[in-house]
């Protein structure tokens, strides 16, 4: 019966991987200013930006502080980030953090179609990003990220180390560019056979590399900031192709050659903020912009509120985003403390 259940997760859960590959809960974007501004931080040294989604961005960690992230999800999806980063004088940073993407309440079956229990799954990413500063215009930095998967009990849950490279440059005081290089090296290494049994294999699911690049304006006065960026996403899947016809025991087999074939996805961003006073800012963003179709698209609006609490500078951030392919509005509440 179990087993039955497992097969028909691996069915649901595989096609939506298909899409989305392996690890796309970790590719939100971290908080809910990322998120407004549909995810165009890769050259952000202006702003607050996580140095999750740039090592690189960490040697410009004002002051010390915590970031806690919740969004309020369709289809009873669950993301959650924290974050703690810190400077680290006079010219490197560093930041780690968690992120926590599950999805629980799913209406486990029995083969006859009766109702068994509920079940849930949960994926993790813990990374550490750290940077510093090769000169006032050039910062580098190295970001390590451990995932692990939690499907279905009886089966080991993967865990997988991936690798992140950064690089900013200011070309002037309010002009800078970003490149960065994600998830080298990280997979999902599957195993069902003790659950499954004969019936049970063994699967690897790889991460796409992503590769951005992007570039920020920061505005006059340091009213706001101007971003965009390109990505790249490049997903590696073997590909078995029939090359002949061979016999084994006087019984006619094919004969197959693996091959291995490179992906590119690439996507463009944009995204903006202004501050319309000291405590209060707006922001908007676009994802997906050379999507193939609209229904891929996620425009995004949010807006931020700042405020001092004797030597502790709070700001709230918030974020609505609509998800493609009618998948619903997420709202996403970011606390950022400066400690």
């Amino acid at each position: 019966m179990k087993k039955l259940t497992f097969a028909l997760l691996i069915l649901a859960f595989g096609s939506q991987a298909h899409a989305q590959y392996a690890g796309s809960f970790a590719r939100f974007g971290f908080g809910a200013r990322s998120i407004a501004m549909g995810g165009t931080h890769t050259a952000d040294v202006f702003g607050y930006a996580s140095p999750y989604h740039n090592p690189a961005l960490a040697p410009f960690t004002a002051a010390q502080s915590l970031d806690i992230s919740a969004a309020f999800m369709s289809f009873d999806r669950q993301l959650q980030h924290l974050q703690f980063a810190a400077p680290l004088r006079p010219r490197a940073g560093i930041a780690g953090g968690v992120i926590h993407g599950g999805v629980s309440g799913i209406d486990g079956r029995d083969g006859s179609g009766y109702h068994t229990e509920d079940y849930s799954t949960n994926e993790y990413a813990f990374f550490l990003a750290f940077g510093t500063r090769f000169s006032d215009r050039i910062s580098a930095g190295l970001g390590l990220r451990i995932y692990r998967a939690d499907l279905f009990a009886g089966v080991d849950a993967p865990t997988s180390l991936g690798i992140s490279l950064g690089l900013t440059g200011k070309l002037s005081d309010q002009f800078a560019v970003g490149f960065a290089v994600d998830d080298l090296l990280a997979k999902y290494d599957w195993d069902t056979s003790s659950l499954l049994g004969d019936a049970g294999s063994q699967t690897t699911d790889k991460f796409p590399t992503r590769i951005r690049l992007g570039a920020a304006y920061q505005l006059p006065a340091g009213r706001g900031m101007i971003s965009a960026e390109v990505e790249s996403q490049i997903q590696r899947a073997d590909v078995e192709s029939v090359t002949g016809i061979g016999v084994i025991a006087g019984t006619p087999v094919p004969t197959t050659t693996t091959t291995e074939l490179g992906l590119l996805q690439p996507q463009v961003r944009i995204g903006g903020e202004y501050w319309l006073a000291e405590p209060f800012a707006l922001r908007v963003g676009y994802d997906r912009l050379a999507a193939g179709s609209l229904g891929e698209a996620t425009p995004s609006a949010g807006f931020a509120i700042r405020q001092q609490f004797g030597d502790l500078d709070a700001r709230l951030d918030y974020a609505a985003v609509l998800e493609p392919f009618a998948n619903g509005l997420m709202h996403v509440v970011t606390v950022h403390v400066e400690l």
